[in-house]
Parts: structure tokens; C-alpha cells; sequence
């Protein structure tokens, strides 16, 4: 008796062990699949945004072009490799805007959310990322964006071409903010939700670099003084671009992000057009001010200080608010998964 007693417990002991091993050995393949997952993303978006940088080297500005199916493809073919076959959760039956339209900041362009792409899509939602006038892939010269509604042409003709019984939700990152209320303007009735994400969030007759003028200086001053000012048509004519020196923009924008994340940036970012920013903006209670709007707080930002997103939020309120610890104002950020999953309950809300 006394011998299987012993027995039974050094079994025990050994099964333990084995056990724990076991387990410690899943948590290691499954930390080294989640590297070689990540790893792959950043390689993809890499050698998108240097296909990208070569093409806007190539041609002279005259051809406008927009995310493109091959970009569409590869994002599937990875979302494929991430989701594994996992069934789709049952939430998604109670949500009825499915469609998530994802507008850049100044100077980015769709290749700034291919983390965000890949995890809504791995939930099940439908992510599109658009390229502004001037921006990303659209090779419009930079210099001939003069006005907001010049810069948001792609999400109007978008929500244009939108079925009549069909809405999306935007999310608008940065200056791309000031897009997605010109979209609320005009077409309230296809936008279930607008998301401000660390973004420009005007009143009525606000212009977006107001808001950054606790930063950049007044605008009147910046236009003046300011070394980040571009000249597309020459010293003697008014400034027509933006465009911040690489440690300026590292300051500004990625102070929280990963290396990786910075160096796509640096060989993806355009001159940021400076007549969108200087238009002030029409907003009226009866189209505007019938929206459901969300903001989102970045609360390691150097762009848009917290603030200054706390005073946007006080003086033009949304139905809600959410805040992201540790995170800058890119759109990046160090913490994807968080803003996964803020949008995620965005879109569940009735």
C-alpha cells in the first residue's frame, strides 16, 4: 500500500512537469507565431510603401490613382493566413455598418492603417482605406490640392457611389478628422458613425491647423516664419505644402511607435497640401450636428496634446469618448490591438 502510495504521488509529480512543459513549450510556438505574424505584416507593408515612394518618383503628378485590388488582395491572402479558419463571432449578426472607411492624417496615406486593416478583418468587419487627394498613391501633385473639398474627393466619390440603403461608419485620423465632418455635411444619411481618432474635431468655421496651433503657432505666424513650408510654384508665390524635417516628424508623430513602424513612414510620407488645412469649414445643426460622433484620446501625443483633445471634446461634445494609454499620434500605434478593439465596440453600439 505504502508503495503505491509513493508511486502514485511521484506520477503525479512527474505528470506536473510534464504538464507545465507542455504548456510552457504551446505559449513559446504561440509567442514565435505571433513574431513571425507581425514580422510578416511589416515586411508587406514595407514593400508596399517602397513600391509606393518608387511610383511617386516615376510619374509627374498627372495620373490619380487610389488603393488598387492588388493591395485589396494581399491584404486578404494575409488575413487568411492570420484568421486560421476561426469562425466569426455572432456579435457581428447585431452590427448592422460593417463597412469601416479608415481616412489618413496629413501626410499619410491607406498604407498607415495596414495594422488596423488586418485585425478588423480578422474579426469579420470590412475595413477600406482610402488615399486622399495628393496622398499615398494618388499621384496628384500636392501643390495643386487647394481646398478641403478638393482633398476629400475620394470619400465623397466613395460615399457618392455608396448604395442608397447601405451607411459605413468613418474613422478619420489626424487632419483627416476635418474630411470626415465635411462628409458628415453632405452626406449625414450614409454615415451611421463618425470616429475622431487623436483628429480635428472643428466647429463650424474652424479651420484644421487651428487646432494645431497650439504646437505650430498661429497660423498667420507659421505661413510667415515657418522652415516646413513648401513652394511648388516658386519663392515668389504663396507656400503651397507642409513638409517637416525626419527628426521634427519623429518628434511630432512617433514618439511612441516602434522602429519599424517609423522607417515605413519616412520612405511613405508626402508633403502635406496647405490649402486644406487653411479652409475653414461649414457645419450646420441640421446635417452635421444630426451625426453620432465618437472620439478617441491619444494620451502620449505630441501633434494634438491630450489638452487640447480634452478642449475639442468640451466645446464640440460626441456621444462618446474613449483614451488610449501610451499611444502618439500616429496611426500605428504601439498598442493596435487597442484601437481594435475601441472600434470594435463602436461599431456594436445601437
Amino acid at each position: 500500500m505504502g508503495n503505491t502510495m509513493c508511486m502514485t504521488k511521484k506520477e503525479i509529480r512527474e505528470a506536473g512537469k510534464n504538464g507545465i512543459g507542455s504548456r510552457s513549450r504551446r505559449m513559446e510556438r504561440s509567442k514565435r507565431r505571433s513574431l513571425l505574424e507581425e514580422e510578416l505584416l511589416h515586411r508587406q507593408a514595407l514593400s508596399m510603401a517602397i513600391q509606393q515612394h518608387q511610383l511617386s518618383q516615376r510619374f509627374d503628378g498627372s495620373i490619380s490613382r487610389r488603393v488598387g485590388s492588388t493591395s485589396s488582395r494581399r491584404r486578404n491572402d494575409l488575413t487568411d493566413q492570420l484568421t486560421n479558419s476561426k469562425q466569426l463571432p455572432e456579435f457581428l449578426e447585431n452590427i448592422k455598418a460593417k463597412k469601416i472607411v479608415l481616412i489618413h492624417g496629413e501626410g499619410f496615406g491607406a498604407w498607415c492603417w495596414y495594422k488596423t486593416i488586418a485585425l478588423l478583418e480578422e474579426t469579420g468587419l470590412v475595413p477600406i482605406a482610402l488615399d486622399l487627394t495628393g496622398s499615398g498613391i494618388d499621384l496628384t501633385n500636392t501643390n495643386n490640392v487647394t481646398s478641403l473639398e478638393a482633398y476629400s474627393k475620394p470619400l465623397i466619390d466613395y460615399l457618392e457611389n455608396l448604395p442608397e440603403d447601405e451607411k459605413v461608419i468613418l474613422v478619420g485620423h489626424s487632419a483627416g478628422g476635418a474630411c470626415v465632418s465635411y462628409a458628415l455635411e453632405h452626406f449625414p444619411t450614409k454615415i451611421a458613425k463618425a470616429v475622431f481618432l487623436c483628429a480635428t474635431m472643428i466647429s463650424d468655421g474652424q479651420r484644421p491647423f487651428d487646432v494645431f496651433a497650439e504646437e505650430l503657432g498661429s497660423a498667420e505666424l507659421f505661413t510667415q516664419e515657418s522652415k516646413f513650408l513648401t513652394y511648388g510654384n516658386g519663392k515668389d508665390k504663396p507656400a503651397t505644402g507642409i513638409m517637416f524635417e525626419k527628426e521634427q516628424m519623429h518628434g511630432l508623430y512617433f514618439n511612441q511607435s516602434p522602429t519599424k513602424d517609423v522607417a515605413l513612414a519616412m520612405v511613405s510620407m508626402r508633403p502635406i497640401p496647405l490649402g486644406p488645412m487653411m479652409d475653414k469649414l461649414s457645419l450646420t445643426p441640421e446635417k452635421y450636428g444630426t451625426s453620432r460622433r465618437f472620439y478617441i484620446q491619444t494620451l502620449d501625443d505630441h501633434a494634438l496634446s491630450p489638452d487640447v483633445q480634452e478642449k475639442l471634446v468640451r466645446v464640440n461634445p460626441p456621444e462618446g469618448v474613449f483614451k488610449i494609454k501610451g499611444s502618439d499620434h500616429s496611426p500605428f500605434f504601439s498598442k493596435p490591438q487597442s484601437l481594435h478593439k475601441i472600434l470594435v465596440e463602436i461599431a456594436q453600439i445601437p
